[in-house]
């Protein structure tokens, strides 16, 4: 009561809950590891306090789960206590000292061609377990562990509590959610439910669906005019603006798939070849042009944007070619060379 922090955790009784224990895995950040220690802590008491109640397994799979993955790490020749502790892992993270999901570089360098590749490293950066029993020892390496539990996830939830930024305008997003979506689905085969969870107002706390989320997101601020108007007084950040929301957009669409040809339609049509936007980019930051350009023909060529019409493909590379013309009058690197 005096610092108003949570201090422990007490178990919420079948008949009250009146629905099944939920089994969560939770990949938190490097900065929730370092800032919130006792918060992992208070996460993991939680989960075995769970894990042994005497409870039907219908109702409890936190429990039902634990028994099933302990079992098979025994009958992979774990021993029993490692085994235990293993099956009990719940929240995985970077490495201690680091930070990411490195799914950014694979993105940025263009070096990814599968779902595969994008687990792989999904499961390489965060599978490193955070837990109270581990002590000094924490960020154990358990990346068998984690691909596991990923291995069973039918729900992927990322959870945003302020209204400073939105699923566009970052890469954590893209990297933390998309990469466990992409992950989900090429360990199983199948596209998860996706979730986003919006708790900046905690007393109208919402979630919606991640396509939902996207559509709100793309209306709103990514083809509204009054946000293009603006983010061209800007001049040369506001031109880096706009490239990273496409990198962004492209990202989320690549792991998650969460756009349509209509948006790609839309989004070559406002960023590319409305003429206000090419004088501007022009001036301000070609390289810019240069990069929304390549970015859209990216996803043409990787199936992502499944079917282009011919004329905004063709008028694409025709301004793609433009750019890199110009930025070579200029003494100035295109990004793709």
């Amino acid at each position: 009561p005096g610092n108003r922090q949570v201090s422990g955790i007490e178990v919420v009784p079948l008949q009250e809950l009146q629905r099944p224990r939920i089994d969560v895995t939770t990949r938190i950040s490097g900065f929730f590891r370092d800032a919130f220690p006792q918060l992992i802590d208070l996460i993991d008491d939680a989960v075995n306090a769970v894990i042994a109640l005497d409870e039907p397994p219908e109702q409890n799979f936190v429990r039902k789960h634990y028994l099933q993955e302990l079992g098979e790490w025994i009958g992979k020749g774990i021993n029993e206590d490692e085994a235990q502790e293993r099956a009990a892992y719940r929240i995985f993270g970077a490495k201690p000292g680091s930070y990411g999901a490195g799914i950014l570089p694979l993105i940025q360098e263009k070096n990814w061609q599968a779902d595969a590749d994008f687990a792989e490293a999904y499961i390489n950066w965060g599978g490193y377990a955070y837990a109270r029993k581990l002590g000094d020892k924490q960020g154990s390496d358990q990346r068998d562990a984690f691909r596991t539990r990923l291995s069973g996830v039918q729900v992927a939830l990322h959870n945003q509590d302020n209204r400073e930024h939105d699923i566009f305008d970052s890469d954590d997003y893209l990297q933390y959610h998309g990469g466990m979506i992409a992950t989900i689905r090429a360990l199983t085969g199948q596209q998860p439910r996706h979730y986003f969870g919006d708790s900046h107002d905690p007393a109208r706390a919402q979630v919606r669906d991640l396509k939902q989320e996207t559509l709100r997101v793309f209306r709103s601020r990514v083809v509204n005019p009054k946000w293009l108007d603006s983010i061209r007084r800007h001049g040369y950040k506001g031109g880096l603006e706009l490239t990273a929301t496409v990198d962004y957009l492209f990202g989320y669409d690549a792991t998650a798939q969460v756009m349509d040809d209509w948006m790609y339609e839309q989004l070559a049509q406002t960023y590319a070849f409305d003429p206000g936007m090419q004088r501007f980019l022009e001036e301000a930051n070609p390289w810019a042009q240069n990069a929304i350009a390549e970015r859209l023909l990216e996803a043409a060529s990787r199936g992502m944007w499944e079917e282009p019409q011919a004329q905004t493909l063709e008028d694409l590379r025709q301004l793609y070619l433009k750019s890199e013309t110009l930025l070579e009058a200029r003494g100035e690197t295109p990004r793709g060379v």
